[in-house]
């Protein structure tokens, strides 16, 4: 990995992991900053131990060789709160590709998800409590081990040629963001609609970043056929809000920008504004839906923050940092639309919310998309083009 500042030490560490059954073996280096550095591009500010670590984490004191030369003792964290990391990418052999869904919350029914980890970084994620599956911290770790499963596309082409599979849209972005900078190098996601293409399979995307317009290629090529559709995540119009709960997504305005050449190219897509915090982007709705709107979006739909397992903890150290004087309020208006908790886990719940502040916010969605003529419906992508060969003709039996 490449070194970082000129005013850190650069260590390396031989860590292993077991990832279903197999064990991986990478080097990490990192690039090591004082405590009280800003935080470089990284939205957690601590890296604490998932709930099933077996080992914590301590502070420690290094020598640090100073750009100047001069050695100065200084207390830090033995991980990320106080250090500067660079990323890692950790390849992983999936064993399957395809992620099976029965939630009644969830609107669709599989998955693939080319990344474990998200180098966004976006403090909200609902998805960083996955990292504690693998051994590691849901906070820094998350966003700087990134888990690639460069074998997806080949296990996706297997499922393709299985007689018992079935046709349904697969999501590409409904746990971690496919689009993250990883797959600028990783090319994952590009595969995967390479063989969407070939064979004539129904896609769907969720990212908040404008590299997918680098597969606008294959993209159109799918709209072309009624294959795809796309939603942009955009949670704010704020530059210095965007920044520091998304550090190393696509500026609003570059997000905004993609959903509008995407639609130049007729392209199926829309907006999630997701997620929807109390007294923090809320007041933003009504110009998000405007913009939106302006920039061709067929709907948008809300979700509202949910902050599961050490998320919470989590957004509450961000808060303290960023929002001291707001934390309060915040956090009382998520406890007030999530029946007095930080998260409701609840089936019909979790993604809406409940109470009066909750309904008020879907309340002013729903207004502000009727005002801004977003139609607001879109027919789901094809099935009934799956080639079951690639090559060969459409499948008579796939579902309609």
């Amino acid at each position: 990995m490449a070194a970082g500042s000129t005013h850190g030490a650069e260590q390396s560490f031989l860590v292993f992991f077991w990832l279903q059954g197999t064990q991986q073996t990478t080097t990490h280096t990192f690039s090591m900053q004082p405590a009280g550095h800003p935080n470089a591009g990284r939205g957690a500010l601590s890296s604490p131990p998932g709930r099933f670590q077996n080992y914590i984490r301590e502070k420690e004191i290094s020598t640090v060789a100073e750009s100047a030369g001069e050695a100065t003792d200084i207390a830090w964290e033995s991980e990320p709160e106080s250090l500067r990391q660079d990323t890692t990418i950790i390849e992983e052999k999936a064993r399957s590709i395809l992620t099976r869904n029965d939630s009644p919350d969830v609107p669709f029914n599989r998955s693939i998800n080319p990344y474990r980890g998200c180098e966004h970084g976006c403090i909200y994620c609902y998805a960083r409590p996955s990292h504690a599956f693998v051994d590691l911290s849901p906070g820094r770790d998350f966003e700087t081990k990134i888990f690639a499963k460069r074998n997806a596309a080949e296990l996706l082409k297997k499922e393709f040629h299985k007689k018992t599979y079935t046709v349904d849209t697969i999501v590409l972005g409904s746990n971690t963001d496919p689009y993250q900078p990883a797959e600028k190098q990783e090319q994952i996601v590009r595969e995967i609609l390479k063989l969407c293409v070939e064979y004539n399979h129904p896609v769907s995307i969720t990212t908040k970043n404008a590299l997918l317009l680098r597969d606008l290629d294959l993209i159109t090529l799918l709209a072309s056929r009624e294959l795809i559709s796309i939603n942009l995540s955009i949670t704010s119009l704020d530059p210095d809000l965007a920044h520091r709960w998304e550090p190393r997504a696509s500026a609003p305005a570059q997000r905004l920008r993609a959903l509008k050449s995407l639609r130049s190219a007729g392209v199926p897509a829309g907006v999630l504004l997701a997620p929807v915090v109390p007294g923090l982007n809320d007041r933003e709705i009504e110009g998000i839906v405007a913009e939106s709107a302006a920039a061709g979006a067929l709907w948008l739909h809300h979700i509202l923050l949910r902050l599961p397992y050490e998320v919470k903890d989590l957004f509450i150290e961000w808060l303290n940092r960023y929002y001291p004087e707001k934390k309060d309020r915040i956090l009382h208006l998520i406890q007030s639309v999530r029946n007095g908790k930080a998260n409701d886990p609840r089936f019909g719940h979790r993604m809406s919310g409940s109470g009066n502040y909750a309904n008020l916010i879907h309340l002013r969605v729903r207004s502000s998309v009727h005002r801004a003529g977003i139609p607001g419906k879109v027919s789901a992508p094809r099935k009934d083009l799956f080639l079951r060969a690639a090559g060969g003709q459409p499948d008579l039996f796939a579902n309609p």
